[in-house]
């Protein structure tokens, strides 16, 4: 399938830059979509974040070189990426539980990771409620966050920012402004490749707001809009389910846009959503 051989041209060429500095924005044109969608889609794929794959492969590349050669160590380390010999010791023993020094011993065991290969399988049978919508371009008022370019440190920093929303009245204040569809409170993540990535906890509004809010205009846009229940580890198990089950064989695929999470019901523990994904046919 076209999907399965884009994930792995990604792979083959991660592997040929792979003692180069790797520009994720290469690695999402190959896969046809944005970096940020990129990040993710190759997460729930492959299990482990791009950033720790790359990190893995190096560090596994690195152990043979100290097993099979007579360069130094700090030469490797550079060959990798690590200008800071701390900096290449602290990665390598993260991966192999030693340190660089310790290869050479005898009976010394260290950690091999082989590229992925990606092929297509059918899983699952459980079925998914989805539609599809191309909806106008519409405001959203709240507050917004920045995010990091490592999706996986946003999965830790995003519920601290609807702890805090929920602390300073940011949630009772947007709900009080919510008068425009979709009628829910909306966690957007806004992570186009030509704008600062942000995530946005805000409602569908018209009102005026204050100094202490702030608007985003969300664009027209065709959406794949999946609803479920549950908590907030359910929706990362339905977008995983999104992206690993339905997308490959669904005939669309990512387009450039924003990531839209609905809440209809304010209990995180126990509450009635939907995911919006942005898409084109293929």
């Amino acid at each position: 399938m076209e999907w399965t051989n884009r994930m792995n041209q990604v792979i083959n060429y991660i592997e040929e830059h792979i003692a180069e500095e790797i520009d994720y924005k290469e690695l999402a044109e190959i896969a046809c979509c944005s970096v940020y969608h990129f990040q993710r889609m190759f997460a729930y794929i492959a299990g482990v974040s791009l950033s720790e794959y790359i990190r893995r492969r190096r560090m596994s590349l690195a152990a043979v070189d100290l097993q099979s050669g007579d360069e130094k160590i700090i030469d490797i380390g550079l060959k990798y990426g690590y200008s800071s010999p701390t900096a290449f010791n602290r990665a390598f023993q993260s991966v192999h539980g030693i340190a660089p020094s310790a290869v050479k011993n005898e009976g010394v065991s260290v950690k091999s990771f082989p590229p992925i290969s990606f092929k297509f399988e059918v899983e699952g049978g459980k079925e998914m409620n989805y539609r599809i919508e191309t909806k106008e371009t519409f405001r959203i008022v709240g507050k917004s966050w920045p995010l990091n370019k490592e999706i996986e440190q946003n999965f830790l920093e995003v519920p601290q920012m609807w702890q805090e929303a929920v602390a300073d009245g940011t949630i009772e204040k947007i709900i009080s402004l919510m008068n425009s569809q979709p009628q829910g409170v909306l966690g957007v993540s806004a992570c186009s490749d030509k704008e600062q990535w942000r995530y946005y906890i805000a409602v569908s509004s018209s009102a005026d707001i204050d100094d202490s809010l702030e608007e985003y205009m969300i664009p027209e846009c065709m959406w794949a809009i999946f609803s479920g229940s549950g908590t907030g580890k359910s929706i990362q198990e339905l977008e995983r389910r999104v992206v690993t089950e339905w997308l490959p064989t669904s005939g669309y695929e990512f387009t450039e846009g924003p990531d839209v999470e609905v809440y209809f019901q304010p209990n995180p523990s126990d509450t009635r959503y939907e995911v919006w994904i942005p898409v084109r046919k293929v």
